[in-house]
């Protein structure tokens, strides 16, 4: 058993020794020039999963979402997202920065935007109006949850009907396919750019894609190019994406019925209660009746081998992943129940 065992985060992962060798042997280029030979295998992998003509391999999340940001708008636009999202709360105001824009956030606890909100939230030509530039979804949820298929499209097809394209940020996008029972593909349908991540679930130890059109992706070296992004023989962190979409999403149904034992043995605890609206993916959220400092908590699972992080917003969140098997999942509950049972 490998401890502490760590329940922070599906990005704490280490690579394994199957990626590592991948990684080794990985066949290199220089990818300003396009000319590494892995990065183009893994760019056209991605773009073939999530059902797009094109992929572009970013060093982060936040940074393929602020490239699609930059490349679908002009300055002044506005953009359209729900309240709260990644794009919104955990990109330190990177659009308006970066891109010049305002992000105008619609109410969605869960994702879940509503047709009509999108509606009545695009700008009509008017001279006093900044012009809707870009309408940004999110699938899965940061929230832990996973919208329908049909509320998805009901709020992109608005969008689109009214011209606004529409950017799907789907980091966990492989976990919310999983749930849903569908293709990665299915879950983008309809999304003019979407991003994903390599380094959240799938396990690689950096790196997003952002996939879209031909000539969106085109547009978007440029912008990625004018973040820094551009990289020389970077195949070596090709290599560990690859090897993640092809070994580790498959296995991801793993992480969530881990998940979902985790979350069967908190219900138990008294003093507890899991969030099931938000209980579709590998996270568990809940809330715990303690009124005393929370780093306490955090402290004493520490003391006791178990990572966890500080509530966010009054909730705690715990995350499995591949670098969690069922023995150290069965330390963790011990210790979870005890330390959050007897407080």
């Amino acid at each position: 058993m490998r401890l502490p065992v760590d329940l922070r985060s599906d990005t704490v992962t280490q690579p394994t020794s199957a990626m590592r060798t991948a990684m080794m042997e990985a066949e290199l280029g220089d990818d300003v020039f396009e000319d590494d030979p892995t990065i183009v295998r893994l760019e056209r992998r991605g773009a073939e999963l999530v059902g797009q003509e094109a992929g572009l391999f970013m060093a982060s999340g936040t940074m393929g979402n602020q490239v699609a940001i930059m490349t679908h708008t002009r300055r002044g636009n506005e953009v359209l997202v729900g309240r709260p999202c990644h794009i919104q709360e955990h990109e330190v105001g990177a659009a308006a920065i970066l891109s010049g824009v305002t992000l105008v956030p619609l109410d969605a606890p869960t994702g879940l935007l509503r047709p009509q909100d999108v509606d009545r939230a695009i700008r009509t030509e008017d001279v006093h109006h900044p012009e809707t530039g870009l309408l940004c979804l999110e699938c899965a949820h940061s929230s832990g949850a996973v919208q329908p298929l049909d509320s998805l499209r009901a709020a992109r097809d608005v969008a689109r009907e009214r011209g606004v394209p529409v950017h799907l940020d789907g980091a966990r996008i492989f976990n919310a396919a999983h749930a849903l029972g569908v293709t990665a593909a299915e879950v983008a349908q309809g999304a003019d750019s979407v991003m994903f991540c390599l380094s959240k679930g799938l396990g690689a130890p950096i790196g997003s894609l952002i996939c879209g059109s031909r000539s969106f992706i085109a547009r978007a070296r440029r912008s990625r190019k004018i973040l820094g992004g551009g990289m020389r023989q970077v195949g070596m962190l090709g290599a560990a994406g690859l090897h993640a979409l092809e070994h580790h999403v498959a296995r991801l149904g793993q992480d969530h019925a881990r998940a979902d034992r985790l979350a069967t043995a908190l219900a138990e605890v008294d003093s507890i209660t899991i969030r099931t609206d938000r209980r579709h993916i590998n996270m568990v959220w809940f809330h715990h009746a303690f009124d005393g400092d929370p780093i306490r908590l955090v402290q004493a699972m520490e003391d006791r081998q178990v990572k966890i992080f500080r509530p966010l917003g009054g909730e705690w969140r715990l995350v499995t992943h591949l670098d969690i098997d069922d023995e150290e999942l069965d330390f963790a509950i011990v210790q979870l129940r005890e330390v959050f049972g007897n407080v």
